[in-house]
């Protein structure tokens, strides 16, 4: 105890920091227990009550709630993830403290967003993935940077959690893509190199061969392919495309009829619209037949639209990549892609009524072997609805009003970073490169494969903080080095 004591006494800045992210998360767990519902939460739970290899994104995250379905409890997911996202935080001030020397201060406010970033609170309380995802991430690239000459034991454990995060989100398979191609740059041998791809790719190739013997593909998902259609829809000229129609009737299934300049301007339109009187595009995919939408045959037909609109539209890609991209360094946070998704990030400190005045329950969507609210009960055992508590939900969305990381903000902090790696050219960026693409990374990927979403921006803030903390402990280190002290001598400090 006396231990723990002096370390907390030298740690007190981080420390309280810690118990006031740890408070916040408290008072949301008692405002809006026993959880907090997104679109894709209900077939995690689905997932979690009949496994089976789902085919639109991977299992990871229902295998976490069918490990904890005995409990019964969402209440207890939604404990776990907020242990998650202090767990960041103590990873990130952990790395910064002892491998790069930033002052006790400085590494407490790179740690500052995960912990008091309403929005990152928020997403811990939902049923969803991303709190998750990024634990595995920052813990993957803390290991990594955290070994200057890796064994092949650390490059085990590194291949673990790389092959979890890409079970979690198919986002992981560039995550360890770059992983290896750093590790190849800083030339830590074969054997560390060899131990990462295998571990990762063991667990991978056995998913996928599950997936296999169902689904008859051996992939990862079915939707890969569907999900860049989506992105290319709003957009895409079959005009243009050059598309044979007595050889490729399959892409001209998938054609718009309506006009560019009259379609959605989000794309999640195109995969998820439901359609109805007049909507017409959101039907499009329902052309290949009720319940065929995430096939392998519908996938790959998506898959080879998409391909041939980029290619024959390849400025119009890049104007719609770009600006998703750039949506994420906005000062506000304006209502994208509807109001519907916006809303599901929000504290309210009410409930939504239904016609009849009365809160409004969960959805009613057919699910596999169910329905999505019968699901979520079965897995609760009792009611699974948020209920909002005043006065803790009144407090968290008040919060919420002022402290998030805002868009500008995270622009210069990514900034930053670049500057990091520019001055360390020589050295292509030194490990300041590794967290930065890590974050411009998932930053990019969903504007470039899906669309912009503001949960995609919350994994990368961790990373980009990382990068510009050792681009400033580094900046700070070579100004104090005494006259004839090597750059190459160790930053590493006592705790």
């Amino acid at each position: 105890m006396a231990r723990v004591l002096l370390f907390l006494r030298r740690h007190r800045l981080f420390a309280a920091a810690f118990a006031l992210g740890a408070v916040l998360r408290l008072i949301t767990m008692l405002g809006y227990g026993p959880a907090m519902w997104f679109n894709d939460s209900y077939e995690y739970v689905s997932v979690a009550l009949h496994p089976r290899p789902h085919p639109i994104r991977p299992d990871g995250y229902g295998f976490w709630l069918l490990a904890l379905k005995p409990f019964h409890s969402f209440t207890l997911v939604v404990f776990t993830q907020h242990l998650m996202g202090l767990a960041t935080a103590v990873l990130i001030y952990a790395l910064l403290r002892r491998k790069f020397g930033l002052p006790k201060w400085g590494a407490t406010l790179a740690a500052a967003p995960v912990l008091f970033d309403a929005y990152q609170i928020q997403l811990e309380q939902l049923v969803m993935s991303d709190s998750m995802f990024t634990l595995l991430v920052v813990a993957a690239i803390t290991l990594v940077l955290w070994h200057r000459r890796m064994s092949w034991k650390v490059g085990v454990v590194v291949g673990l959690l790389l092959a979890l995060t890409w079970l979690t989100r198919s986002i992981g398979a560039p995550i360890l893509a770059l992983v290896v191609v750093y590790l190849l740059v800083k030339r830590v041998g074969w054997k560390p190199i060899v131990a990462v791809v295998v571990t990762c790719s063991l667990p991978i190739l056995t998913y996928m061969g599950w997936f296999a013997s169902s689904m008859g593909k051996f992939a990862m998902t079915n939707s890969d392919g569907l999900i860049l259609y989506m992105r290319t829809a709003i957009f895409a000229d079959c005009d243009r495309m050059n598309i044979d129609k007595y050889q490729e009737v399959e892409l001209l299934l998938l054609c718009i009829n309506d006009p560019v300049d009259q379609r959605k301007e989000y794309a999640q339109w195109y995969l998820w619209g439901q359609g109805g009187a007049g909507a017409g595009t959101g039907e499009v995919l329902h052309r290949w037949g009720a319940g065929k939408k995430f096939t392998e045959i519908t996938n790959e037909a998506a898959s080879a639209f998409a391909t041939r609109a980029i290619l024959s539209q390849p400025g119009d890609y890049l104007r719609v990549v770009a600006r998703d991209f750039f949506r994420a360094f906005h000062w506000d946070r304006p209502r994208f892609p509807d109001e519907a998704t916006y809303n599901m990030y929000e504290f309210r400190p009410y409930y939504d009524l239904d016609a009849a005045g009365r809160p409004k329950r969960l959805p009613t969507w057919p699910s596999f072997q169910g329905r999505t609210d019968t699901d979520a009960f079965a897995y609760e055992q009792g009611p699974p609805e948020t209920r909002i508590v005043s006065p803790w939900a009144d407090i968290m969305s008040g919060y919420q009003q002022v402290f998030y990381l805002r868009g500008i903000v995270l622009g210069g902090i990514m900034l930053v970073g670049l500057y990091g790696i520019a001055v360390r050219w020589r050295t292509l960026g030194g490990p300041v490169v590794l967290p930065w693409l890590g974050a411009f990374g998932l930053l990019l990927a969903p504007a470039a494969t899906a669309e912009f979403d503001y949960r995609y921006v919350l994994p990368a803030v961790p990373l980009a903080c990382v990068a510009a903390a050792i681009t400033l402990s580094r900046v700070s280190w070579r100004r104090a080095r005494p006259a004839g002290a090597s750059e190459s001598e160790s930053t590493t400090v006592p705790a």
